[in-house]
């Protein structure tokens, strides 16, 4: 189980350096508080506080490469701030989320709409070759598909488990969708750690679980 303490910790260091200044009259505890609830709700099983703390983790190894590494913080808190596996306006939605409250918490507008561009951006993966931000926030999203074999293999059942309510053959097919979509990109890892360090990995790992899943 994560650390919710240090999980509030980290979103209260973010916060308070992309804030203007201190004069917010309400206590950013209670966005930290907010988003957990979130983050917890029952439907989710792998996009849970775990993967929370593992992008920003990752974020932590990757900030070199961004320019505003506060900006990619709060966006990896709001990512997936709303999710319901049901839906297809997740990020959207969690988007939409970050540019009410973060305005509220007394984030300046140009950080706020950064934080919800890079919310959006990981309906893709594909960020452009000069968005140094959304390369590190989507390398740190997608740094699970490199993960060991134990632990891909935990992840992928996950994500199975939170699309229970599609049949089998169904989720096949969607799966392997998305499976061949990743493998289509023409890289994977956009910063120069990912890509030395994960790209080869995750590949063998995309490949070998689409080679499962095909009847």
């Amino acid at each position: 189980m994560a650390d919710l303490d240090d999980l509030r910790s980290r979103w209260l260091r973010a916060l308070l350096a992309a804030r203007a200044d201190d004069s917010c009259a309400i206590s950013p505890h209670r966005y930290a508080d907010d988003l957990l609830r979130r983050w917890q709700e029952p439907q989710r099983r792998y996009h849970t506080v775990e993967h929370l703390a593992a992008v920003l983790d990752r974020i932590d190894v990757l900030e070199e490469y961004a320019d505003d590494p506060n900006a990619v913080r709060l966006a990896a808190w709001f990512h997936d701030a709303v999710y319901l596996p049901e839906r297809s306006t997740n990020e959207e939605r969690s988007a939409r989320l970050a540019e009410r409250a973060l305005p509220e918490a007394g984030v300046p507008s140009a950080t706020t709409a950064e934080v919800a561009r890079l919310v959006r951006l990981t309906v893709t993966h594909d960020p452009a070759d000069d968005d140094r931000d959304g390369q590190v926030l989507c390398d740190a999203d997608l740094a699970i598909l490199a993960a060991p074999p134990s632990a891909y293999a935990a992840y992928t059942a996950a994500v199975r488990e939170e699309y229970h309510f599609v049949p089998n053959e169904a989720f096949r097919e969607g799966r392997s969708a998305v499976l061949r979509q990743l493998l289509d990109l023409p890289r994977l890892f956009r910063t120069p750690y990912g890509a030395a360090e994960w790209e080869a990995t995750a590949r063998y790992n995309l490949a070998a679980e689409l080679e499962m899943l095909s009847p």
